[in-house]
């Protein structure tokens, strides 16, 4: 069953087209990832569903309403923004109930969807004390529950995480995870950030200009990005790029000869076609001893340690090359090792339009 349904919605301001007939169905309780760099849109297209920003044109339904036109507290929904944007003259527990009250709920009711939210939430110690006295974390725990208690069916959530520190958001990224499979609510995500997209979304729609490049779930975007930007932008370490063109059934660049027997093409290359050859870090081994479809002998030029594992960076050809091992088998810098891959978990893409071949 659709939740959300984006229907065609475009929006412009003056001769600036942000959204440009964009298309999205979102079904009942999945999370959906918007996920792009800066200026793509993914706010703009949130604000929109939310009701804070008038179409341009198209139409936005809402557990199968036409709420196009619909004030934002008639849509059904709740909102967490980047900002926590707590009322600092009132505690915890006044910041839950305000819109609730407003609302004319019933004091009994108030309590118990309060209370609710604070076990869910984990935040009962803190309902007493007022914002200046909470951390970043606990801070947006109540922003959250804010939303939680209007008991919608959809949440809207615009960059929640990311005024917090790589600790915090790694740990709050796990309770809103947690939250979701308790509620099973739909809710809508926006994050520049990649790695939240892929832990955190059913599906993730990544935007670029306005426009929904490929929406899919994390493993088809990793594993089968319907274009360059796509792959280039999910992945950390990004994926590797080379440039070069296809002959005689092989990608080749540089002298180097990469057989494509293996490559599941979406539509056959022509010979001589120029194209861009992307291989993940992750998926190129290290001296294994395999007998790998390809395997060339190179030299090491550079090392990144990171912990439980290090990136070599080497050349094919005259292209860098980075390679993704684990911490205890680090090459030095200077050393001739072999590497190895299968052209099967590699992408191609048209060198001029950058679209999957």
């Amino acid at each position: 069953m659709t939740s959300v349904l984006v229907k065609d919605v475009s929006l412009a301001f003056g001769a600036v087209e942000v959204l440009k007939k964009l298309n999205l169905d979102v079904q009942q309780g999945e999370f959906i990832v918007l996920l792009g760099p800066s200026g793509c849109g993914k706010s703009t297209l949130l604000n929109c569903i939310a009701g804070l920003l008038d179409v341009s044109a198209g139409q936005i339904f809402i557990n199968g309403k036409n709420v196009t036109w619909e004030e934002p507290k008639d849509r059904g929904i709740g909102m967490v923004f980047q900002s926590y944007a707590l009322y600092p003259q009132m505690t915890v527990e006044g910041n839950l109930s305000f819109g609730l009250k407003n609302a004319r709920l019933p004091k009994d009711e108030i309590a118990k969807r309060i209370a609710r939210a604070a076990e869910i939430l984990q935040i009962e110690p803190l309902l007493q004390r007022k914002p200046a006295a909470l951390s970043g974390g606990q801070r947006q725990r109540v922003a959250i529950g804010r939303a939680l208690v209007r008991d919608v069916d959809v949440f809207l959530f615009d960059e929640p995480l990311s005024n917090l520190d790589a600790k915090l958001r790694a740990e709050l990224r796990v309770e809103i995870k947690r939250l979701h499979q308790q509620l099973a609510n739909t809710m809508i995500y926006v994050t520049h950030d990649q790695i939240e997209a892929m832990t955190l979304a059913d599906r993730i729609a990544v935007m670029r200009g306005g426009l929904i490049q490929q929406f899919a779930s994390p493993k088809e975007i990793y594993n089968r990005p319907v274009n360059r930007f796509v792959a280039g932008f999910i992945g950390s370490p990004g994926m590797n790029f080379l440039e070069g063109e296809v002959a005689d059934g092989s990608f080749v660049a540089d002298g180097v000869h990469i057989p494509l027997a293996r490559y599941e093409a979406a539509a056959q290359p022509a010979q001589g076609a120029k194209v861009a050859f992307g291989i993940r870090p992750e998926h190129v081994a290290l001296n294994s001893g395999a007998d790998w479809p390809f395997a060339q002998k190179v030299k090491v030029d550079v090392v990144e340690p990171m912990g439980s594992d290090a990136l070599v960076w080497t050349k094919l050809g005259r292209q860098n090359l980075a390679v993704r091992v684990p911490a205890e088998r680090t090459p030095a810098t200077g050393d001739t090792v072999e590497i190895g891959f299968d052209p099967m978990r590699a992408s191609l893409f048209d060198a001029a339009e950058g679209r999957r071949v």
